[in-house]
């Protein structure tokens, strides 16, 4: 457990009328908690402020001792003591980011508006500082007479270059102009986060005659008529832009002329009123172009991609480019088959985006004899979910088991305390599966407290996602894809629990090799022989039968030219936005449309994520800007390590798992990425292996015997 905070005067921002004193804050107390978990219950809106604000004091003093030290610089007193300076704002700072994506409302929004410049600001003060900057270079300068180990050179070479990609070198004017640059950033991107999460919430489908339900599944009906009655539209069905909603309506519904409606909201957000961010993403392109052009770099692209494997935009777009042209093709014959479906239903129609997912659906019952609505009942959220804790038990032999009583943001958050085969703990995971007005979208994990070894300090993992909600008499019935969502950020959270690095400034890894541990889970989430482990009819208990499983694997790679695309079409946009090399304003739309067109994306497949929502590359604090391409990267390195799996014949092998774990998942960044994938595999990965896995490329002939 970390070591109890001492007692400290807060300062009173402006912004906070009545500001509880010190004493009724829970940042500034000892968390008498189980397992040290955040109070969350007595943590109010009113308290961050003064925490944060006493949080900088802190680091500041702390910052200011080391710099100030008259000490020769060493890595103890001076790399060590930055890693263990800033607690409290830590502390006070992975709290209010939880709550911030998973339960935010008006206040926390606009403390996060008030408070993103001063962080800002903190942040630069440090790196910024002359003194402390001098102390890290001393320390690189003389690192060969301290006998680091290699995680501690790691650490210092990372430091160092953490300080110079701030602008530590650079003259006191660009440093002043490198300042108002991160303080536009910050203010920019948390005004983009907010209108899209009320862009999003705002968008709603009201169906009152029950003809127009035609096609859609009981549950997703069920589903509206309860949206409709928390709404006050009792006898009304509602649909929205959140996944568990559009998504099967799209895929289902009957009425085309609902479909376009739905999905065109979807597509048209955050283009007027209030809510428009096309203005904002202009900005922060424009932004970081300078920024980039401050530090010496041709684009942001390069600043950002000099941190990931692949080092420059040459390098991603040289991975895009391959998998963009067979992806496309594929779409394009999926294309074609779509269009014969459509043509026997509406002759002389065309095929346009909200025919997609419908027809595709009837093209896959047509030809596999599978309707997805078949499977929902297999795949109840509890047992999913214990599917995917019995794949970790089975692997690397930890536990799972459900606490009670314990502090949660949310009634519907469960706990659960992981064990190692021996009975340690290991630490705790928070899972938090549904929807919410005050949620925002997508699914991702997070940490309420990384761990590291040398301190002891456990972590704490959450898995947060927007699946399908119960419905009826029925639990929540997953889609096939929220299944591997399910699985995808299990996988992270495995990679956070399992970290065994000593110190925190390594828990994390590049970009483009973070997917890798979450990604490679959704290789087993539909094996045949994992299936039956954990799909069971919700109501009779009995498996998934051997023929509906057969028909999953038969369709696996069934949609993947669009899936693929719509995805590549993203990390191609985003590319494309971040290798800008002029400051000019900008027409979003035109700019967007002429990067698709160039690229050749077929107007029926929409791009997964527009520039006015992309809110991977623009949204305050999500790090995917020159990055988006990351998950095909690691798709490709977690289809060529499941295939170690395979090449033993057991997708359970003890020995591949046991290295797997210790040689990527323990490891964090203690190493770089490609040397660690190294460790583990051998070898350097081959895209084959994924190519293949999505029916972009034929599997090679088995040899004869």
């Amino acid at each position: 457990m970390r070591t109890p905070l001492l007692l400290a005067t807060a300062l009173c921002l402006p912004a906070v009328c009545q500001t509880p004193a010190p004493a009724d804050n829970p940042f500034f107390q000892a968390w008498d908690t189980p397992f040290g978990v955040p109070p969350f219950a007595q943590i109010k809106e009113a308290h961050f402020l003064p925490a944060f604000k006493e949080g900088m004091a802190r680091h500041k003093a702390e910052i200011a001792a080391i710099a100030g030290s008259k000490d020769a610089p060493t890595f103890a007193n001076t790399i060590e003591a930055l890693e263990l300076s800033g607690q409290l704002l830590e502390r006070v700072g992975i709290v209010f980011g939880a709550l911030s994506g998973a339960e935010t409302n008006p206040k926390l929004q606009a403390i996060n508006r008030e408070l993103a410049p001063l962080r800002s600001a903190h942040y630069d003060d440090i790196n910024l500082d002359p003194r402390l900057w001098a102390r890290v270079k001393a320390v690189w300068e003389n690192r060969a007479k301290e006998n680091l180990t290699g995680e501690q050179l790691r650490l210092l070479e990372d430091r160092r270059k953490g300080f110079l990609r701030a602008g530590a070198d650079l003259s006191p004017e660009k440093q002043a102009r490198m300042r108002a640059i991160n303080g536009e950033l910050s203010r920019a991107g948390v005004a983009y986060g907010d209108r899209l999460l009320k862009a999003t919430k705002d968008f709603v489908l009201v169906v009152t005659d029950p003809k127009d339900l035609s096609g859609l599944p009981e549950g997703a009906k069920a589903a509206a008529a309860a949206a409709a009655k928390k709404a006050g539209k009792e006898g009304a069905w509602v649909f929205t832009l959140d996944a568990p909603s559009i998504w099967p309506f799209l895929q289902y519904a009957d009425n085309r002329d609902l479909r376009r409606q739905l999905l065109q909201g979807y597509l048209d957000r955050c283009q007027a009123g209030e809510n428009d961010t096309r203005a904002l993403a202009n900005q922060i392109a424009n932004l970081r172009v300078e920024k980039a052009r401050l530090l010496g770099y041709p684009t942001w692209a390069h600043y950002i991609l000099e941190e990931n494997m692949a080092r420059t935009p040459e390098g991603a777009y040289g991975l895009l480019k391959p998998v963009w042209k067979a992806a496309l093709a594929k779409a394009k014959v999926e294309r074609a088959e779509l269009r014969k479906a459509m043509a026997k239903d509406l002759p002389g129609a065309k095929l346009e985006a909200w025919d997609w997912r419908y027809y595709q659906e009837k093209v896959r019952k047509a030809r596999f004899d599978l309707d997805e609505t078949a499977l929902k009942p297999y795949f109840s959220l509890d047992q999913v979910r214990s599917g995917a804790f019995g794949l970790a038990t089975r692997l690397y032999g930890v536990t799972f088991t459900e606490v009670k009583d314990i502090p949660v943001y949310h009634p519907e958050v469960r706990v659960f305390e992981v064990k190692e085969a021996d009975g340690r703990h290991l630490g705790l995971l928070y899972t938090d599966y549904h929807p919410r007005p005050g949620k925002r979208g997508g699914a991702w994990c997070g940490s309420l407290r990384p761990g590291r070894e040398r301190h002891r300090i456990t972590p704490v993992a959450t898995n947060v996602c927007n699946f399908t909600r119960p419905a009826g008499d029925a639990p929540a019935l997953l889609t096939p894809d929220e299944v591997r969502t399910l699985f995808h950020e299990f996988g992270h959270a495995l990679h956070g629990l399992f970290y065994n690095g000593q110190y925190r400034g390594l828990g994390s890894t590049s970009r483009d090799f973070v997917e890798l541990p979450s990604q490679i889970m959704e290789n087993w989430a539909m094996e045949p022989e994992v299936l039956k482990t954990y799909a069971r009819h919700w109501k009779t208990g009995e498996p998934i039968p051997a023929a509906l499983g057969d028909k999953v694997k038969k369709s696996r790679t069934f949609g993947e030219g669009f899936a693929t695309t719509e995805y590549m079409a993203a990390a191609l946009l985003d590319m494309d936005w971040h290798t800008l090399t002029e400051v000019k304003d900008r027409d979003v739309n035109a700019f967007e449309k002429a990067s698709l067109a160039k690229w050749g994306l077929p107007p029926e497949i929409p791009v997964r994520y527009r520039t006015p929502y992309f809110n991977h590359i623009w949204g305050g604090g999500n790090g995917y800007s020159a990055g988006y391409y990351a998950y095909i990267w690691s798709a490709v390195l977690d289809s060529d390590a499941f295939l170690a799996f395979k090449e033993k014949g057991d997708l359970y092998d003890p020995a591949t798992a046991r290295a797997f774990r210790t040689r990527v998942l323990e490891m964090g960044s203690t190493k770089d990425p490609a040397q660690l994938y190294r460790d583990f595999r051998g070898r350097d990965p081959k895209v084959d292996a994924l190519l293949i896995k999505r029916g972009l490329k034929p599997a090679p002939a088995k040899a004869a015997r």
